[in-house]
Formats: C-alpha cells, structure tokens, sequence
C-alpha cells in the first residue's frame, strides 16, 4: 500500500474510511493524544455502496490475526 502525503486533506463523502487496528481487539488505553493504542490509520477506499453500510457491518483493517 503507497500513502501520498496530502496538506489539509479532506475525505471524500462517497468512500469509505476503513479504520486499521493492530490486533483483533478492537480497544486499547489511550494515549497521551487522546487515540487508541490499537488504533494505526484510516485507509480511504472507494465503494460502491454507501459508506455508512460498512461502518454498520464493522469492517475494518487488522494488522495482527488471532489464533
């Protein structure tokens, strides 16, 4: 996956930002920035169904599968 580095950047309404978590577990303490620990970044991806259908069925990036 590439990232491009953007000023100001807005999401666009019609994609869908993924969020990405280091493990299965969906929590983590949180830091000192006011973020989860687990939490890593917001991955935009285009979609042809409403955004708001994939924050319903939870989807999400993990980095780390459990056992």
């Amino acid at each position: 996956m590439h990232f491009l580095p953007e000023l100001d950047h807005h999401c666009d309404p019609t994609k869908y930002e993924c969020p990405t978590y280091k493990t299965a577990v969906r929590k983590g303490a949180l830091s000192t920035t006011g973020m989860s620990t687990n939490y890593v970044v917001a991955i935009e991806l285009k979609t042809s169904a409403k955004p708001t259908s994939w924050v319903m069925a939870g989807t999400a990036f993990l980095l780390n599968l459990t056992d």
